[in-house]
């Protein structure tokens, strides 16, 4: 009867630790606050958001409104989370826009940001765009720049 309950725990206490695992490896997932194809800056570049009043700053002043006397729609600012605002550059032609980003990952204080390779649809309208987005990565992450990874 001993044995059946000391199996008993021991297998209660592994799937504990499994369960919280679970969640620390949902932490390290990001979140995509904003995308937009336009709007941002000339040159590719990050910085980090330090609160939500700065977020709210750089989503009313990027956000083209018809309805002035509504607010863009946020998410909450993480307390657990860094939020960075990268911009991609400029681009020729085709919708850059990030919606999608498949894992992070930091090397020698550099962030990658692995992301869906950009497909072009052959012949396009050729209009300068500047696509920038804003994405949380987690708090311990220490990186000095960032780099985009394009993967299929």
């Amino acid at each position: 009867m001993k044995r059946l309950i000391i199996v008993f725990l021991a297998v209660m206490v592994n799937c504990a630790t499994k369960s919280s695992s679970k969640v620390s490896e949902m932490n390290q997932k990001t979140e995509i606050f904003i995308s937009e194809s336009n709007g941002g800056a000339d040159k590719q570049g990050f910085r980090v958001v330090k609160d939500k009043q700065e977020l709210q700053n750089i989503a009313k002043s990027s956000f083209l409104s018809v309805d002035t006397d509504k607010e863009p729609m946020l998410p909450e600012f993480p307390a657990d989370k860094k939020v960075v605002l990268y911009n991609l550059g400029e681009f020729r032609s085709g919708d850059h826009r990030i919606t999608q980003i498949k894992s992070l990952s930091v090397k020698d204080n550099v962030l990658y940001v692995e992301v869906p390779q950009y497909i072009s649809g052959g012949m396009e309208i050729q209009v300068i765009s500047n696509p920038w987005l804003i994405f949380t990565v987690p708090l311990h992450f220490q990186f000095n720049s960032v780099q985009l990874k394009y993967s299929k």
